[in-house]
């Protein structure tokens, strides 16, 4: 887990057992006594798996400084007939990114009965903000409600102690009990089903989906999206920019000038040319005699690019999260790895900052091993001998000219530290603090000068080298520090400490990764999607645009909709042209309206294809144009202008809401199965569907 805040929090009125021996919540002076839930009795009928849970009081859920993805604060009495699961969480954490697949699926598998509710308790200063909360959730692309716990007060009234957490709330109301930590969600799974099968049963579990507010729909598109990390390549004259969210390497020349882009944009994990392979929110790059290593990160893979080539292959890892503690006897292949954030080159070795396990792994190339090269797996910040120490998250990597040291930022430590490449080596902190007591080291950050352990740093993200300067991304300071490595002394170099977008002043937000080359300093200014450079002699700073880069078409993966509940569409003469114009009729209950912060989503797919629908189609789309009075919203179907025949499956999603502003909004989604014959002599150009009308009741 990330840790526990300086103070144990009280308990708030209950404590349970949660999830059939998975651990207890306790004061911190007395445990409680274990209570199990009741085993079910063979009668037949479903029992209550949580029998003695207590009713959660009224304004439980108040004090939050702002909500997001959703139009009005949230509380639990609004929320009556669903299973409401609480996630603690602080956006630096890893161990909280762990999880977010995990609720991903519960919201997926059980969309009508769940309701998954973010509680951002921050653990760092920067991230009290609302705008940097604002920021994480679109990079992570969370789209349940959230509210910014900024002091906490929900935290310490469920008597939460660790990130992440989670908390179950019954259908009734009625307090589960909690679980820390990550890899729940076979629990999580069980407990859930367990309590929408019985409160089906009792008749207190509503089952109509509810539509909130997205902060996406007021997203404008970008060259770059969260862009991560940045590395030069000074022989080859070029930039390889890790665009995280959208899922691809831009390859760039120093000048600005786009020579190629790898990875179709889409998030997954598909080998083979750079056009058509996938990523999955890469990190940090290095290249090898014409090769690119990328730290896929969450794929948990490394991925090889052969650029001579023009293709990508895998080089390590399963595509699952790997677990601390795991062997890594097995082949590159069978070896799971965890958050793979950074990668450096030293005489045919890789060492990769591992964030998830808290520690550096090594690999010899032509080798089908992985090592662990330092870290005991403890998150805390020791030095010692490289079996011994401990880091904290260690986001990236940089190594000196002769190849003796790693130079290390450890985020969650806000620490700078040095490991030696040769395993009879020690790691050491140069700035930050570091052998405190266990854990302090995990809360000792702020924003200070001074040389070696009185500097003070916030989340530090990058780190780059130039002679005997050490450059770092101080990343919740939003500012570029500077270490001179002839005695530790830390200056701030560039940034105000304030969250901006000025060039002059440079004003940074976040910044995630730094790179050296032709004498600038680049900068992955991740929150204001751009890389900067700053003239390392004068200080010049300046954006790095690149020419003819455009958004890609898509950024997600499509999920094939459910035809158990498609509709059924007599079959349909088209002319083969390169788009299908498609109306969808929406019918609004009366006294309702269109949700306008909720956004009209549609996908398509063709069975039986014979290639009329591009694969650029395939997957979510959210370009719509709607009605004056939100009944009616229309969009352009890519085809490929080939005749042919298929089935076009057609699911379209959008919200609505009481026209009075009271209450919940609600979720409507419905899937067409189109029979469609494409002709080169002429056909139909447009297409009209009946959207059915919701069940209010």
């Amino acid at each position: 887990m990330c840790g526990y805040p300086v103070i144990l929090c009280p308990v708030f009125l209950f404590c349970w057992l949660f999830l059939q021996s998975a651990g207890v919540c306790q004061d911190a002076a007395k445990p409680a006594d274990p209570q199990a839930p009741d085993e079910a009795v063979d009668s037949g009928d479903p029992e209550n798996p949580f029998p003695r849970a207590v009713k959660v009081p009224p304004g439980i859920m108040d004090g939050g400084a702002e909500w997001f993805n959703t139009s009005q604060p949230l509380a639990l009495e609004d929320l009556r007939g669903k299973v409401v699961l609480l996630d603690f969480w602080t956006y630096c954490c890893i161990n909280c990114m762990h999880i977010l697949p995990d609720l991903k699926f519960l919201e997926e598998k059980y969309g009508a009965q769940l309701v998954v509710i973010g509680v951002h308790s921050a653990k760092f200063d920067n991230e009290k903000n609302s705008q940097n909360i604002r920021n994480a959730m679109l990079r992570y692309e969370i789209e349940h409600p959230v509210v910014n716990d900024s002091e906490m007060l929900i935290w310490r009234r469920f008597g939460t102690r660790a990130w992440p957490t989670v908390a179950l709330i019954d259908p009734e109301g009625n307090y589960c009990g909690s679980q820390s930590g990550e890899g729940n969600r076979d629990l999580l799974d069980g407990v859930i089903g367990r309590l929408i099968e019985y409160h089906r049963f009792k008749g207190t579990l509503n089952e109509k989906p509810l539509a909130f507010s997205q902060e996406s729909v007021r997203v404008a598109e970008t060259q770059l999206r969260y862009p991560g990390k940045v590395s030069v390549d000074t022989e080859g004259n070029r930039v390889f920019i890790t665009d995280s969210n959208h899922n691809r390497i831009v390859v760039a020349g120093m000048n600005g000038e786009l020579q190629s882009v790898i990875g179709s944009g889409v998030a997954g994990r598909r080998d083979g040319s750079i056009q058509e392979a996938e990523f999955f929110r890469p990190q940090g790059t290095v290249l090898v005699n014409g090769v690119l290593y990328v730290a896929d990160t969450e794929n948990h893979l490394i991925r090889a690019v052969n650029l001579a080539e023009g293709r990508v292959s895998t080089l390590a890892g399963t595509g699952f999260q790997g677990q601390p503690g795991q062997s890594l006897d097995s082949g590159l292949l069978e070896v799971p790895l965890n958050s793979p954030w950074s990668i450096a080159h030293v005489r045919g070795t890789l060492f990769i900052a591992m964030a998830g396990p808290h520690q550096i792994w090594s690999h010899v190339l032509g080798s089908d091993r992985m090592a662990v090269h330092a870290g005991s797996g403890r998150e805390d910040v020791v030095n010692g001998a490289l079996s011994e120490a401990a880091f904290a998250q260690p986001s990236e990597l940089v190594v000196d000219a002769e190849g003796a040291w790693l130079y290390v930022v450890d985020s969650e430590g806000s620490a700078v530290r040095r490991v030696a490449t040769d395993v009879s080596g020690r790691a050491e902190t140069l700035a930050g603090t570091s052998e405190l007591p266990r854990g302090q080291s995990l809360f000792a950050f702020g924003y200070q000068d001074g040389v070696g352990d009185a500097a003070r740093f916030q989340h530090p993200l990058g780190v780059a080298l130039y002679g005997q300067t050490l450059f770092v991304a101080d990343s919740y300071n939003h500012r570029i520090r500077r270490i001179d490595l002839n005695g530790n002394a830390v200056t701030t170099w560039q940034g105000d400490g304030t969250a901006g977008s000025s060039l002059q002043p440079l004003q940074l937000s976040e910044p995630g990764g730094l790179a050296f080359g032709g004498g600038r300093l680049f900068i992955a200014d991740t929150n204001n999607h751009r890389i900067i450079t700053v003239e390392e002699a004068t200080g010049a700073s300046a954006e790095f645009t690149v020419a003819g880069l455009k958004p890609p078409e898509t950024t997600v993966r499509r999920v094939l909709p459910d035809l158990k509940s498609a509709l059924e569409v007599a079959p349909v003469r088209l002319a083969a042209t390169e788009e299908l114009l498609t109306v969808v009729k929406l019918q609004i209950p009366e006294g309702w309206k269109r949700n306008a912060d909720f956004p009209v989503t549609w996908s398509v797919f063709a069975e039986a294809d014979q290639g009329i629908v591009p694969k650029s189609a395939l997957a979510v789309r959210q370009e719509v144009e709607v009605a004056a009075d939100g009944s009616e919203v229309q969009f352009a179907i890519p085809l490929s202008g080939q005749p042919g025949e298929a089935s076009l499956v057609l699911q379209v999603t959008w919200g609505y809401c009481t026209a009075d502003g009271r209450g919940l909004c609600r979720m409507a989604s419905a899937v067409w199965k189109v029979p469609v014959v494409l002709n080169t002599d002429g056909g139909e150009s447009r297409l009209a569907l009946q959207f059915p009308e919701p069940d209010i009741r």
